[in-house]
């Protein structure tokens, strides 16, 4: 009942004052499929000369189309904290975190935004994340990792990361083994790993997706899904020959997306949203805001670059347009606010959007979601 109430104190804008443009009250939203890409210009994803067709036509005419969404800062793994725990980047996560070693804080709690500042990679403890959230509030979540494990000698099947305190062999492929932990976000919180039977229930291989798809009740509320280093864009060519970049990525997408659109927790009230960490540029948006005694996100400018997004749920119009300004923290306060969640970070900066009427424009299907957005799926 606590998470029920709380759903719709936060939907209706008054569960935090930074509350700005809130979705649809009734958006039936329960199942998220969260997909990262890597390291693309907006202009090159989606324009006319687009090397990923399936994203950049198909699944457009499929959903809504964000065309200033934003990255927040350069490089990778900067970003993937910010969509799960709405930290900005530090001088480590900032480099991709060369070094598997804990966060050193120079004051001993957030400030009044939620940032810790310091620098370092494993966040303590105290810091959490949408993870953590969305157990606490009675729901399920996974991140499903592609290739984690695939050398258990340099990172084990599940719960996939470097020993602490060592030198990260993984932020490169081999022949054998394409994961990187710098874009798996949650082995970067100690609230995290530090269960590891916990940990290694809710970061597992993505192979596991596919079992989980085929009914509601095993799909988990929040699911974050990694390509492998070839499969996300990010290596172009891969060291086995295949070309990369967003011919990779592109079918990566054409192998997995209709497989959730067709699962049942999809169809009965979920949402795809395919993005990428980064884009070419430092351009930035919605009054991004650096770590405090930290560096500019973008290094050289304040911001990730315009990436774009596109969102697809039965609660879209199919082929729709925005232009509204979006970015990774908008994503991030827009999961908690379809939960029933308070804002972690900068997610909780005022006059943040969260997607609006511009993407949930089907008002039917609003209307008749109340049902599924009052009834959490058991945590797992």
């Amino acid at each position: 009942m606590l998470a029920l109430l709380l759903f719709f104190v936060a939907s209706a804008g008054l569960g935090n004052p930074a509350s700005a443009q809130a979705a649809p009250a009734t958006t039936p939203i329960r199942h998220v499929f969260i997909i990262v890409l890597e390291n693309e210009a907006y202009e090159f994803t989606f324009g006319p000369k687009t090397l990923a067709p399936y994203l950049a036509h198909d699944l457009v005419q499929r959903g809504a189309l964000l065309t200033h969404y934003y990255g927040i800062g350069h490089n990778s793994l900067g970003n993937y904290v910010a969509l799960i725990s709405g930290q900005a980047p530090n001088a480590a996560t900032q480099e991709d975190c060369p070094d598997f070693v804990d966060f050193a804080a120079t004051d001993g709690k957030p400030d009044g935004n939620g940032q810790l500042a310091g620098q370092g990679c494993i966040y303590p403890a105290s810091v959490k994340t949408v993870a953590d959230q969305l157990h606490d509030a009675g729901f399920a979540w996974k991140g499903y990792m592609e290739g984690m494990g695939s050398t258990p000698s340099r990172e084990p099947t599940r719960c996939g990361h470097v020993a602490p305190g060592t030198r990260d062999s993984t932020n490169q492929e081999t022949i054998g083994d394409r994961y990187a932990d710098k874009h798996n976000p949650f082995i970067y919180f100690h609230s995290i790993i530090d269960d590891r039977a916990y940990c290694d229930q809710h970061v597992v291989p993505l192979k596991d997706l596919a079992v989980d798809l085929k009914q509601v009740h095993t799909t988990p509320n929040l699911s974050f899904i990694t390509p492998d280093l070839c499969h996300d864009g990010h290596d172009a060519p891969c060291l086995n020959g295949e070309k990369g970049g967003l011919i990779s990525a592109d079918a990566f997408l054409k192998a997995w997306v209709p497989r959730i659109m067709t699962s049942p927790a999809f169809r009965q009230d979920g949402m795809i949203i395919v993005t990428f960490d980064e884009g070419t540029d430092a351009n930035a948006c919605c009054g991004e805001l650096a770590l405090p005694g930290g560096p500019a996100p973008g290094k050289y400018g304040p911001g990730g670059g315009r990436i774009g997004a596109v969102l697809i749920s039965p609660s879209i119009k199919p082929g729709t347009v925005s232009s509204t300004p979006y970015n990774h923290y908008s994503t991030l306060r827009s999961l908690e606010q379809w939960f029933g969640l308070g804002f972690l970070g900068y997610a909780a900066h005022p006059g943040l959007r969260t997607f609006g009427h511009d993407v949930f424009n089907l008002p039917d299907r609003l209307d008749s979601g109340t049902a599924n957005a009052s009834t959490p799926a058991p945590s797992r």
